[in-house]
């Protein structure tokens, strides 16, 4: 990782910066108009824009209320259900249509007076009728409802866990971006000193060609020398507005709007410790790890739900009612029930859905022993890196010292005419790589201990610990 950095970011950052359509953790929400002022912001400021705004985080969020809602859903199955409700209205019933027709009347010919019914009978009814009930309901015991508690609460956990994975996401995300905006301005800073430079030489080597004491080689080099730096300010100046466009988008800041990056460029050594430390941290602290831990017990709650289907269940319904017809008096009525349910000739779905729980619960316990090895690899990879790029910035912050020096010697010898502007133009070229790589060095490093807090799982709250201030 160290070495790639050195070599590659300079190309990296000339690359389209990447989109929130690929990666919502590159976009962001609820971007305010742009002002006409700068806004100064620093490292603290835009993580804190970034817990705020950034779209990844807000998925994640919304997804742990999601699941908060599924287990409030879970809790109700816990509760008694009770349920008002009441009504008035006037009815008509065909009685014939209800099967008490005339054949149905004949049957009871002898039991009225006189051996015949009362004359007038109307096989059509009306009346008003007004009522109110109240119904409850409650689940005393079942297996599965009991499994499904545990799972949800399982669930809301990991899902709380992942939110926290996505905090851990955009701190890593915006400081990265803020940090290289820092390096991209640095080469500007190089790449301007050293044009003014170069834009000196250009002006004596000129004069000196003029008073014929310099060849016209040596001004036109000067002058391929000037423009070569130039070309690399123009890039520098690119790379940084491209950056901040990215970084602004992290944060939720309309990319028109102008800021002002107010922290210098980070450095601290960094105490390092063994990977038997950090592992002991990251197993506790790891959010992703926890998050797997808890999809484990959701997966085994859902387990039991399913082999508990076999377990019979109770459940208790009542009611009461009044009702009042035609305005004669109300009458009441209530029923008070309880139901046993016991399952028979089912064990076959039981079995299938058994076998798929199982099957579930299996990968994700794959998944976690898979995640504690991963672990130790970043941990260790981390280590590794840390401890590299701190070995490369040393060196590059002594090729920046040699370099410089080596310019000065160099340039007081063209102006004493000892040598000619070629060794001169060589030691530029010299310098700026070493000040450019000495830039790279310092972001990688940076990079370097951002990764081990992540691995660790303590990058929100102690990052300031490590890339120092």
């Amino acid at each position: 990782m160290a070495a790639w950095g050195v070599a590659a970011w300079p190309a990296a950052a000339q690359v389209q910066n990447p989109s929130s359509a690929n990666n919502p953790f590159y976009g962001s929400v609820d971007a305010p108009t742009p002002t006409l002022d700068v806004l100064k912001l620093s490292l603290d400021d835009a993580i804190q824009r970034g817990l705020t705004k950034n779209l990844g985080l807000r998925e994640a969020e919304s997804d742990e209320k999601t699941i908060q809602g599924e287990k409030n859903q879970a809790l109700q199955q816990f509760l008694p259900t009770i349920t008002l409700t009441g009504d008035s209205g006037y009815h008509e019933h065909n009685l014939a249509a209800l099967g008490f027709g005339p054949g149905t009347l004949a049957r009871f010919t002898p039991l009225f007076p006189g051996g015949k019914p009362p004359a007038g009978i109307s096989f059509i009814t009306k009346d008003d009728l007004t009522q109110g009930q109240i119904h409850f309901k409650q689940t005393l015991f079942s297996g599965p409802v009991i499994a499904g508690w545990k799972a949800a609460g399982a669930a809301q956990r990991s899902a709380y866990f992942a939110k926290m994975t996505a905090r851990g996401q955009v701190v890593q995300d915006v400081a990265t971006v803020y940090l290289r905006c820092i390096a991209d301005a640095s080469d500007i800073s190089n790449a301007r000193a050293l044009l003014a430079q170069d834009e000196t030489m250009l002006e004596h080597a000129h004069e000196a060609h003029l008073a014929g004491t310099a060849a016209n080689l040596d001004e036109l080099r000067a002058r391929v020398q000037e423009q070569a730096q130039e070309q690399a300010l123009i890039a520098a100046q690119n790379a940084l507005e491209k950056d901040q466009i990215l970084l602004k988008r992290e944060i939720g800041l309309d990319p028109a709007q102008q800021i002002d990056l107010t922290d210098p460029a980070p450095y601290s050594d960094l105490a390092l410790q063994t990977p038997q430390e950090v592992l002991a941290i990251a197993y506790k602290d790891r959010q992703d790890y926890q998050n797997l831990q808890n999809q484990v017990q959701e997966y085994r709650a859902v387990h039991a739900a399913y082999r508990s289907e076999r377990l019979p269940s109770l459940s208790f319904n009542s009611y009461y009612a009044v009702s009042t017809v035609n305005g004669a008096g109300t009458h009441g009525n209530f029923a008070a029930i309880g139901t046993l349910k016991i399952p028979i000739f089912r064990e076959a779905g039981f079995r299938g859905n058994e076998d798929a729980s199982q099957a579930q619960l299996q990968a994700v316990q794959a998944q976690l022993a898979d995640l504690r090895v991963h672990i130790d690899e970043q941990v260790r990879d981390a280590l590794l890196d840390v401890q590299a790029t701190g070995q490369l910035m040393q060196v590059a912050r002594s090729n920046v010292d040699l370099a410089t020096r080596a310019l000065a010697d160099e340039t007081a010898r063209v102006e004493a005419g000892v040598d000619d502007t070629l060794p001169l133009v060589t030691a530029q070229a010299a310098l700026a790589t070493a000040q450019h790589n000495l830039v790279a060095s310092l972001y990688q490093y940076n990079l370097a201990k951002l990764a081990l807090a992540r691995s660790s799982g303590v990058l929100e709250t102690q990052y300031r610990d490590f890339i120092g201030r």
